[in-house]
């Protein structure tokens, strides 16, 4: 910011009389912002009229202010200190700063010091009115080294933010709570909008403001989260969502009890207790729940009583091992170990179980949403006792996914689901309450447009979360029946909204019924195809190969893009499903240069088949790309066709190249073992 000219380079043109100095280099609006209310009080002290009448009131406001921007100065010095302390490479330059602030500040209050200044006594004194100088001198200095730390504390903060952006390529919590967030923060983007055109239209209306307010307090949790994950620093009191998950509680016990057998000292018998009771504590959530059948919970409630009498078990034996180190105490240690364990084990299966079963009951049950459209035809009615009526149903049906959701995060097994479940479980809380509200609004507006249009957002975002949860379930079974792993990718975490996104491509495309059953044809033989890749991912030992990896990322895109066809699923509109295609050739591009890499081990004859199925396979993927890249203009069904067609082709190409990658994969592996067979009978032959 340029300052125009006046006393030592303050004044003049600005509406305040006050101009920055040109020797400040404020860049950044942030910074400005910042400034601006310790310029307004120096503003003040300096354009006060020197020929004016000092009054005693006059006297003492000047002494105030120059007061109060001593105290600031002060507190942000403080600030600026501490912040040094904790950033050793800045903390020199933050330091110097922070000083020449300190003085500038101390010199302002010595100089405003005025109070007496009307008392004969006071001859001599120097004071803001005898050098007017040393007051601006003293004003620029200030500005200049609050200034700089502002600066030095920006960079702090953006070597924060990259430092966070690098440990997120691998934290896959972390990129799980950013997805939630982010997904959040443009989701409410959308709900904004027609909340706010809504309190325009009807701005005396109490539930148009409410609904606001709620997309707001969501959009201010979300940038918490945000800025708790870019800065590494969680709040206080707050704790680690992992710590009240049932399957994770289990996990740690089990490791506690089996490193028993190694060191017999690992653990104290007060802990081993505790950890177990803690964890029987938290199945309380599924016996105590009023949707949970009876078998289930008397099954669960056996379980922890035998699980609680094994611990028992265990300890005594234990207790015994401490002072006999012989081999049968050792067998009967392990044999306890065993034991506990395989009940933890059968109480998992159990709680996994009930979960699962409720959740798929619930969503098959809801899956026409009934409740969300009597609230539409009761809100352009103007039915207020329907209204209420209605009302009712919705919350009772948000209480008992809400539930759901707390369920499955206990069994979820893995921190991105656990994380996708908590989000699934705010989402429900917040989108019913807003629903509501919006319903309200119609009911009292029957006939605004902007209202009815409002509370469709509303609704579209309660479906689409139902959806989602579909997607959830399956991944939640695939992981505990030992299918995924924590380093593979999930559907089910939330998914931003592309940046081109409208409100009406937010509402599904629908063909007409001669080309939606040709789509459920072509997703029929996709989903078949799925199941193919995954009877040969199978058999593969192991399931970290790069290869393996790549197939099963396709296979579950592929089994996305099958629940598209039949209007379930994660992906709702043509937006989604292009984007989902996009990441699905890239997929296969990665997949053909791992196979690639294989080929490099083999002998020529064998490279032969695979060469032939990659050169199939890449072309595929470039003209997906292509594809998916064409203008969609009016011709929405074409373009899927298109897709899923090539989707359906590189799907068929994938399990030839799973099934010979395989194939090939062993005789290697028997060629090199016959080999070092050999070579280790030469060298026993020559040394006879």
């Amino acid at each position: 910011m340029a300052a125009s000219s006046g006393p030592a380079g303050f004044g003049g043109a600005g509406p305040s009389g006050f101009a920055f100095d040109s020797g400040l280099e404020i860049k950044t609006r942030s910074v400005e912002q910042t400034l601006l209310p310790l310029v307004s009080q120096i503003t003040t002290l300096i354009n006060h009229k020197d020929n004016t009448k000092k009054s005693d009131k006059t006297l003492q406001a000047i002494q105030r202010v120059g007061q109060a921007v001593n105290l600031a100065v002060g507190r942000f010095v403080k600030v600026g200190e501490a912040i040094a302390n904790e950033n050793w490479d800045l903390k020199e330059e933050i330091n110097i700063a922070c000083i020449e602030a300190k003085q500038a500040g101390e010199t302002i209050a010595a100089l405003t010091d005025i109070s007496s200044l009307n008392h004969p006594e006071s001859d001599g004194q120097i004071t803001i009115f005898t050098d007017k100088t040393g007051v601006i001198k003293a004003a620029r200095l200030l500005l200049s080294s609050v200034t700089k730390v502002l600066l030095l504390a920006d960079r702090v903060v953006i070597k924060q933010i990259i430092t966070s952006r690098n440990k997120d390529l691998k934290d896959e919590k972390k990129k799980a709570k950013m997805a939630a967030a982010r997904a959040v923060l443009e989701k409410c983007t959308m709900m904004l909008l027609t909340a706010s055109k809504t309190c325009l239209r009807h701005p005396n209306c109490e539930s148009a403001h409410k609904n606001k307010e709620g997309v707001f307090d969501r959009m201010k949790v979300a940038l918490d989260k945000v800025i708790e994950i870019v800065t590494d620093c969680k709040p206080s009191g707050e704790t680690d969502i992992s710590s009240v998950s049932i399957f994770t509680g289990i996990k740690e016990f089990k490791m506690n009890i089996e490193a028993l057998l190694e060191n017999l000292y690992f653990q104290s018998k007060e802990n081993l207790s505790a950890t177990l009771e803690v964890i029987l504590e938290r199945t309380e959530d599924f016996t105590d729940s009023a949707y949970t059948s009876h078998e289930h919970r008397e099954r669960i409630l056996e379980l922890s009583t035998q699980a609680r009498l094994e611990l028992q078990q265990l300890l005594s034996v234990w207790i015994q091992s401490q002072s006999k180190k012989t081999k049968s105490i050792a067998e009967e240690l392990e044999l306890a170990v065993l034991k506990i364990s395989h009940s933890l084990k059968e109480l998992k299966k159990e709680l996994h179980r009930t979960a699962t079963q409720l959740t798929a009951d619930l969503l098959k049950y809801h899956a026409d949403h009934v409740v969300l459209k009597a609230l539409k035809l009761t809100g352009v009615e103007g039915n207020l006792e329907g209204l209420a009526e209605y009302a009712c149903k919705l919350s009772e049906q948000k209480e008992q996914l809400v539930e759901v959701c707390r369920l499955l995060r206990h069994i979820s097994g893995t921190e991105p689901l656990e994380i996708t479940c908590v989000h699934a479980e705010e989402t429900f809380q917040v989108t019913g309450q807003q629903i509501i509200s919006a319903a309200e609004t119609l009911t009292l507006h029957p006939s605004s447009k902007i209202a009815k249009e409002n509370l469709d957002v509303f609704c579209e975002a309660w479906e689409s979360q139902i959806g989602d949860m579909s997607t959830l379930l399956r991944e939640i079974n695939d992981v505990f029946e030992g299918r995924r792993g924590e380093k593979y990718g999930y559907l089910s975490l939330p998914k931003p909204m592309k940046n081109n996104a409208n409100l009406k491509s937010l509402k599904p495309d629908k063909p007409d019924s001669e080309e939606q059953a040709k789509i459920a044809k072509l997703g029929l033989k996709l989903g078949l195809l799925t199941s193919d890749v995954n009877c040969e991912i199978k058999k593969w030992e192991d399931q970290e190969n790069e290869i393996v990896r790549n197939g099963r990322n396709m296979s579950s895109m592929a089994y996305s893009l099958y629940l598209f066809t039949r209007g379930e699923g994660p992906l709702k509109t043509s937006q989604d499903l292009i984007h989902q295609l996009e990441v699905f050739a890239e997929e296969g591009l990665k997949l053909a240069s791992s196979v690639q890499v294989f080929l490099k081990q083999l002998k020529d004859d064998d490279k032969l088949m695979l060469l032939l199925e990659i050169n199939k396979l890449i072309p595929l993927c470039h003209q997906l790309q292509t594809v998916t890249k064409t203008p969609l203009q009016n011709q929405v069904f074409l373009k899927v066709d298109k897709c899923i067609t090539k989707t359906r082709s590189m799907m068929a190409i994938l399990v030839q190249l799973l099934s010979l990658c395989y194939k090939l994969l062993k005789k290697l592996q028997m060629e090199n073992n016959r080999w070092v067979s050999v070579t280790n009978k030469d060298s026993v032959d020559g040394k006879t």
